[in-house]
């Protein structure tokens, strides 16, 4: 088949799930048709981004055909035959799920993952799994398995992490869109660096049971902190579509606050001096704000009563402490030692992880005091306002860097070069206080010195469980600015 002459497109594959979904419920095309020139794509464009991990083609072929029939009998589901992929940390029942991990090369789990088994309970169809860095622990896509994902704007860039490939696949058009997760801004620096929309929900929201890590072997009495599970996508109204068919009744989201825009007052928080961003991050959040202004809204530079560096410290602290639960005792000792080597008030990451090592129970108990506090400042904050608009990130996408000691890699802005886990700075505030969080494409930017252009977008912070309204204004910067643009 050829798709292009079938009436797939190159704007079909830019388009959203949605409209793929009124496709096919107006029969415009058929769940086998679009099957077939979604993997005819997959065969064109993914030996070069490297976006997939593992797939099963004649399963998911069928349940086309079954999804075609379905649509016969006047039974469609929700997503009934949407190709869709799923980052390869969530399991997969009779498909590899390996995480990047050399140990689950041959991990084939018997169950989906709570949030998978949702979203094939609605009809979709699991086309593939996406590509990770080992075990979810980088801001970069690659692993021994699998290789190095790209960022399909430029190869020579990465797509982010660690739901890297999840966001190359959605850019690329190889999939409707992608159940990822987030923890230290997996989603949402990924759809910064692929120009995409990803939402962060609300911690809790949508069932992370059947994630890695933990490992397989570990089953969790409670959710892991911090850490969520949400969607990647072309536009906003998929990331709602989403978070409805993924969180159980018991924790759907309530409905947006339902302000008209020149009833909204919105805070614009950028930090020039704890938190430095590229000039065109900047720009980008700037003109968001100045796309709110336009329809009406209130913005102006405002921040809660806390302070960022202690926040961020807080973060980082039981980030670190969360990665340590799967490390091998004796290298987490070894990192424990050298918390002597540093000052009580050193915020290094050498410092922090070394103290991470090292937390006791009497730690953990100031930590959560700590925390609290800021908690309530946020939940006074958003009294006053509808949400934050902030840096999803404090670059665009950059060349792939695999320098061995994390530590030591650099992040290259107009800035200047920035430590590496800086990326965690602006991720921190929602993952901390468990806030929902948007990232929005605004714009395409030149990248300097280069005949390429980048996308850049903006995070919207909303309060405790408001998913819904950080949904709705990034549906009102997409319809301002066009949304989504393809990769050329």
């Amino acid at each position: 088949m050829n798709s292009a002459s079938a009436g797939f497109d190159e704007a079909f594959f830019a388009a959203s799930a949605s409209t793929w979904l009124r496709g096919l419920a107006k029969g415009d095309f058929s769940a086998r048709e679009a099957f077939d020139a979604v993997w005819e794509r997959i065969l064109a464009r993914n030996p070069q981004i490297n976006a997939l991990a593992a797939y099963d083609y004649e399963s998911a072929r069928e349940q086309a055909a079954e999804a075609d029939r379905s649509y016969a009998r006047g039974a469609a589901r929700p997503l009934e035959g949407l190709p869709i992929t799923i980052k390869d940390s969530f399991e997969t029942a009779g498909l590899l799920t390996a995480c990047g991990d050399e140990a689950l090369a041959e991990h084939i789990p018997r169950q989906d993952a709570a949030a998978v088994a949702r979203l094939r309970a609605a009809g979709a169809i699991i086309l593939a799994k996406t590509n990770v860095p080992r075990l979810t622990a980088d801001f970069q896509t690659h692993n021994a398995l699998f290789g190095v994902t790209c960022n399909p704007w430029d190869l020579a860039l990465t797509p982010g992490g660690s739901s890297g490939g999840a966001a190359a696949a959605v850019a690329a058009g190889l999939s409707a869109f992608d159940l990822a997760s987030d923890l230290g801004g997996s989603i949402r620096w990924p759809a910064q660096a692929c120009g995409l929309f990803g939402l962060k929900p609300s911690w809790g929201r949508i069932s992370l049971a059947g994630h890695i890590p933990p490992l397989p072997t570990v089953r969790l009495k409670n959710p892991p902190d911090l850490a969520v599970a949400g969607p990647l996508a072309r536009s906003a109204s998929d990331l709602g579509l989403v978070l409805s068919l993924t969180a159980s009744a018991e924790n759907a989201a309530p409905a947006a606050r339902g302000k008209k825009p020149d009833d909204l007052r919105l805070a614009l928080w950028l930090d020039p001096d704890f938190a430095p961003v590229d000039r065109d991050v900047e720009a980008g959040i700037l003109l968001a704000a100045e796309v709110f202004r336009d329809a009406g809204a209130a913005v102006v530079e405002a921040r809660p009563d806390f302070s960022f560096q202690d926040a961020f410290e807080i973060y980082v602290l039981l980030n670190f402490a969360i990665g340590f639960a799967g490390t091998p005792a004796e290298d987490r000792a070894r990192f424990a030692a050298e918390a002597k080597s540093f000052a009580t008030d050193d915020i290094s990451y050498y410092a922090l992880r070394a103290r991470a090592a090292k937390m006791d129970a009497a730690t953990f108990s100031r930590l959560t005091e700590r925390r609290a506090a800021i908690n309530a400042a946020f939940a006074e904050f958003f009294k006053d306002y509808d949400a934050i608009l902030c840096p999803p990130a404090p670059c665009l996408a950059f060349p792939h860097d695999f320098a061995p000691d994390p530590f030591a890699r650099r992040l290259p802005t107009s800035a200047g070069p920035l430590p590496y886990h800086d990326l965690l700075k602006w991720a921190s505030l929602a993952s901390l206080s468990l806030l929902p969080a948007v990232v929005a494409p605004v714009a395409l930017t030149s990248a300097k010195g280069k005949d390429r252009v980048l996308p850049t977008g903006v995070q919207i912070i909303c309060a405790r469980d408001d998913d819904r309204t950080a949904v709705a204004l990034a549906g009102l910067i997409e319809k301002a600015t066009g949304g989504f643009r393809a990769p050329k």
